[in-house]
């Protein structure tokens, strides 16, 4: 018997958690390519990256710091489940960030290499998450709020908030480290853009 893919299905536990950890490890891996050529990405994560270059603060700790105010709206206005799923969500990016490096030894990459598939591999691990009504916090949470209250697309104003801090970057980094870093938004973006969408996806939280 064919199943009527157009009736949405609720997501179990195992399904959400099983999300959260591809997820995050997705993100955390296109993270660990990204900190290796010193390259720059968007949302709280690009702001991270930025301090940790300028500092040399581990990403990890600053990442989840800076995210911590967001759970006040995504708390208010997305609801407790949310909240929850996004903070460890949060918490397991911030994790994984720091041990990587410990279990994946990078020796060399080609900048614009790790831009294309770094930005593939973080816009894989938010789709994933947003379609288990989770995200990895900050600008995330306030796209996912815009789009499921205003229909403003999440992808798009996440490109838009991510143009801003790549335009920061040409005061921090070198003027080719943020040209690759453009097109890594732009695959980023365009993954999430294209694929998380009303009618898309019919499974739910």
């Amino acid at each position: 018997m064919t199943p009527d893919l157009s009736t949405p299905s609720r997501h179990q536990l195992h399904e959400d958690i099983f999300a959260i950890l591809i997820g995050t490890t997705l993100v955390s891996l296109g993270i660990v390519f990204y900190a290796q050529v010193t390259l720059i990405t968007g949302s709280t994560a690009g702001i991270a990256l930025l301090l940790q270059y300028a500092t040399g603060i581990p990403f990890g700790w600053l990442f989840f710091a800076i995210n911590l105010p967001f759970y006040v709206l995504a708390v208010l206005r997305m609801g407790w489940p949310f909240a929850i799923k996004t903070f460890l969500s949060v918490a397991l990016v911030s994790w994984f960030s720091v041990h990587f490096p410990d279990w994946l030894d990078i020796s060399s990459i080609h900048p614009l290499f790790a831009a294309l598939v770094g930005g593939g591999l973080i816009g894989l691990g938010i789709l994933s998450l947003f379609r288990h009504k989770a995200s990895v916090g900050g600008i995330n949470i306030l796209a996912l709020f815009l789009q499921e209250n205003f229909g403003i697309r999440a992808g798009y104003f996440q490109l838009g908030v991510d143009t801003v801090i790549l335009l920061i970057a040409f005061f921090v980094l070198p003027f080719d480290r943020v040209l690759y870093s453009v097109l890594g938004a732009l695959v980023l973006n365009l993954i999430v853009a294209l694929n998380h969408k009303p009618g898309r996806y019919v499974g739910f939280s």
